[in-house]
């Protein structure tokens, strides 16, 4: 009879455990993905890096919009270095100055925001007013394929339109992606 016993009792104890892992393991599943979602929410930031293109895929795409480019190898470091034809809008003193401080304060506001708006459509890359009270105010650089289409821009802008500001537009070259310092 203790024969028998001993592997009655080894048999119920293997069966017990076996049970209780299945439950145990599902159990620990579930467990380890809701664990794993708290930690992907709160402590793994998913950060996207930007496609990088080469100067040749960057050339094309330019091109095949109808944009002036040129590249060169620079001699020191042996970069090729891809140069953009943009547009350089001098704005300088229009003959009608006469608005009073309303309108002229109305207008300045809609040139700010129209400054904006070709900054915020990618068409305008800079803009800024001179310091010194001379004949030339300030520039916008335009970044679109044509100069018929920076000049169109340039004289969409409020203060051109009332004849408060002039454009005066020249085709201007600088390395594609290098930044003001």
């Amino acid at each position: 009879m203790k024969n028998l016993i001993i592997p009655i009792c080894v048999v119920f104890i293997l069966f017990s455990c076996k049970q209780g892992a299945k439950a145990s393991v599902s159990d620990i599943k579930e467990n380890t993905s809701e664990v794993i979602e708290e930690k992907t929410d709160s402590i793994i930031e998913v950060v996207q890096e930007p496609i990088k293109k080469t100067t040749q895929q960057i050339k094309e795409e330019l091109t095949s919009k109808g944009f002036k480019v040129f590249d060169y190898v620079d001699e020191k470091t042996q970069d090729t270095v891809l140069m953009q034809q943009y547009f350089m809008a001098f704005l300088k003193t229009g003959p009608i100055r006469g608005q009073n401080e309303e309108e002229t304060a109305l207008l300045q506001k809609e040139h700010l925001a129209h400054l904006s708006k070709m900054y915020e459509l990618g068409y305008a890359d800079i803009s800024g007013p001179f310091g010194d009270e001379g004949t030339i105010r300030g520039i916008t650089i335009y970044n679109v394929p044509t100069l018929k289409m920076a000049d169109s821009l340039a004289n969409a802008d409020p203060m051109v339109k009332a004849g408060r500001l002039e454009i005066e537009i020249h085709p201007w070259w600088a390395g594609k992606g290098f930044p003001l310092r």
